[in-house]
């Protein structure tokens, strides 16, 4: 969600720092805490994110990708480690519908493959069908190791050094579709924008 579909405003250094984190991922470093230090932790997670889903804007033409692919009669999930909170103040926010959502509290989240295994198996689909489309490198670990298509959302910057993950990099959500055209992916001429 946050960096793919969103313009992300969550401040991952800030919130490590505020919770007393070392250089880790914050989700991984949760589940290392216990007790008062994990409730603590939970809370100053959850007043991040709820800021960061009311302040923040969609990525251009998401709405216009989306649509492109209900066209050409792709279904679309949204795969986050958000809370599920967060997504749905987010999709309100931005009337926006997903036929399959996937937040931390469905169980594993990305890196693992099981997110991408889990909503292949409610569209009925194989993951070598699927396309994962993350800015991050466990969007495309998990993609990876699930046997999907995996994109990375590079908006601006320079290739990080994880980016051969990817089977394609991207810069604009449109040429998400133009990357699923090219692959064979999508036959309807309304789904190429």
């Amino acid at each position: 969600m946050d960096g793919t579909l969103t313009r992300c405003e969550l401040d991952f250094d800030a919130i490590r720092a505020e919770i007393g984190m070392g250089p880790t991922s914050i989700l991984e470093g949760l589940d290392r805490m216990h007790g008062e230090a994990r409730r603590r932790a939970e809370l100053i997670i959850a007043r991040h994110e709820a800021e960061a889903a009311a302040a923040c804007e969609l990525q251009p033409h998401a709405h216009e990708v989306i649509a492109g692919l209900r066209a050409a009669g792709v279904p679309v999930a949204l795969m986050t480690r958000n809370s599920r909170r967060s997504v749905e103040t987010v999709l309100t926010r931005h009337g926006l519908v997903f036929e399959h959502i996937r937040t931390r509290e469905d169980g594993e989240f990305k890196p693992s493959p099981r997110p991408v295994l889990d909503i292949c198996r409610a569209f009925g689909v194989r993951p070598a069908d699927a396309w994962v489309v993350g800015d991050y490198r466990f969007d495309l670990e998990c993609g990876r190791a699930a046997g999907a298509h995996t994109v990375l959302m590079l908006e601006r910057g320079i290739a990080p050094d994880w980016a051969d993950l990817a089977d394609h990099v991207i810069r604009d959500l449109r040429e998400l579709l133009t990357c699923m055209a090219s692959a064979g992916c999508l036959t309807s001429p309304a789904a190429r924008i």
